[in-house]
């Protein structure tokens, strides 16, 4: 099989070949193509993979191109991680938001407006050219915000469309270790809602729910991550755990606050770390033989830093030894193409289109639940009808997604404007349509990506 890679240049490609690079199954990927705007993140990360391969016995092969149509010709599945403005732009997410004293976080809020406002053209048109070049590719969505940019591209490629997001998977791994499951990925995890929005309700273990039972001691409640950042009474009363991601939410004040009293933002600070990365110390970029050592330094530093912020601001401390490791979306994805490839039935927390999963969205609206995967793609389970509280939240958010859609697909300027500004209003983070105003005014100011807002 082959599998290209959009975003093929990004700092997290060693993850997912890595993964291949542990597949001996008959039917692996056997090739592997980079596609990139940037040749020179290409290069770096081409040698960085080149030494993860060494010594490997039938390493898939890697190639690389700035050429689009090149890279999906031939494609058998399409992994999307492309970030348009790269992270220049979203360290000035952040910095817009912030300014207006709202959060400016890349997928959620302001930030993740304006980030899906400049993406979803580049997803639509990238889903067009697939659905051209590569009609029966099956393409892999881990492009953020996932669960809006899979919506768009579903337009076009319907269910060959699937997206993925490693938050569930570590939420549900760090639950079932701390119920004592001998096999954590084993675990039923029962989870519901929108990508960067959603909740454990139940963890299956042996055919039981042993959810209750954790949310019954608030000493293992706060053992975990998720745990201390939410605080067990806050847990237990909502009777469910929720993904890390609703911190901002539940928390909204207090992180805007840590975001704003911090050094930098996470999007310059992951700019700044990247730069220095892809440089290197020379300035052409880790060498050959040194680079994956020099990526796995950097990485180790990204992932101790994650939701620093958010950390601070609930007194949470650092981060656990086990929350650092690996096996999030790259496993995802491996396991998805393997359950599709050779019909090996799995079940994956995916984001695919709602069906009649969830009564109070519609059936194109893409959502973020458990999915039976087989030869012929992922299909949602039944699941409990979401409490009032969550529904609320992800009846919002939903509308949301639906103005960037529609601000994206506008006949005009004054419409795209007219939906971008009702995207921002409407959103539980921001508290004021003129706030809203300001802030449409300041990223279209800012970003290339967002010209047709000007």
């Amino acid at each position: 099989m082959r599998l290209t890679i959009l975003g093929g240049g990004g700092f997290r490609v060693p993850l997912v070949y890595g993964a291949l690079l542990g597949d001996r199954a008959d039917g692996r990927v056997t090739g592997v193509t980079l596609y990139d705007t940037d040749p020179g993140r290409l290069a770096v990360m081409a040698r960085v993979l080149a030494d993860q391969a060494d010594g490997v016995p039938a390493a898939p092969a890697v190639t690389a191109t700035t050429d689009l149509d090149e890279a999906l010709r031939g494609a058998d599945f399409v992994f999307s991680a492309i970030r348009v403005g790269g992270l220049d732009g979203r360290a000035t997410d952040e910095r817009v938001a912030l300014a207006e004293g709202v959060l400016g976080q890349e997928t959620v809020g302001a930030g993740g407006i304006a980030y899906g406002l400049r993406t979803v053209p580049a997803a639509r048109e990238i889903a067009r050219r697939i659905a051209r070049l590569a009609p029966d590719a099956w393409v892999i969505n881990f492009t953020n915000p996932a669960g809006l940019v899979t919506e768009a591209m579903r337009e076009s490629l319907g269910d060959r469309v699937i997206g993925i997001c490693d938050s569930p998977v570590g939420l549900g791994r760090r639950i079932a270790r701390v119920l004592g499951a001998a096999r954590p990925q084993e675990a039923w995890i029962d989870y519901v809602g929108l990508n960067h929005l959603g909740w454990v309700r139940g963890l299956r273990i042996g055919g039981r729910d042993e959810l209750p039972r954790l949310l019954a001691d608030p000493v293992a409640l706060e053992s975990f991550e998720e745990g201390r950042l939410f605080g067990a009474e806050w847990l237990r009363s909502l009777g469910a755990i929720p993904n890390e991601y609703l911190h901002y939410y539940y928390f909204n004040r207090e992180t805007v606050a840590a975001y704003r009293q911090a050094e930098r933002t996470r999007g310059a600070f992951l700019r700044d770390q990247q730069r220095a990365f892809y440089a290197g110390p020379d300035g052409t970029g880790p060498a050959a033989g040194a680079a994956l050592a020099a990526w796995d330094r950097t990485r180790a530093e990204r992932e101790a830093t994650y939701m620093a912020e958010n950390r601070e601001a609930a007194g949470a401390g650092e981060r656990e030894e086990t929350d650092l490791e690996s096996g999030g979306y790259e496993q995802v994805a491996l396991a998805l193409m393997r359950a599709i490839a050779r019909d090996e039935r799995a079940t994956l927390i995916l984001n695919v289109a709602n069906g009649s999963t969830l009564s109070v969205l519609d059936p194109d609206a893409v959502i973020e639940v458990p999915c039976l995967v087989d030869a012929n793609g992922a299909h949602p389970v039944a699941v409990d009808p979401l409490p009032y509280h969550a529904v609320g939240l992800v009846t919002a958010v939903k509308a949301v997604e639906r103005e960037v859609l529609a601000a994206a697909a506008a006949p005009s300027r004054t419409a795209a404007r007219a939906a971008a500004t009702k995207a921002f209003a409407l959103h539980p983070l921001v508290d004021s349509v003129a706030v809203a105003r300001r802030l449409l005014d300041g990223y279209a100011r800012h970003h290339p990506g967002l010209a047709y807002l000007r």
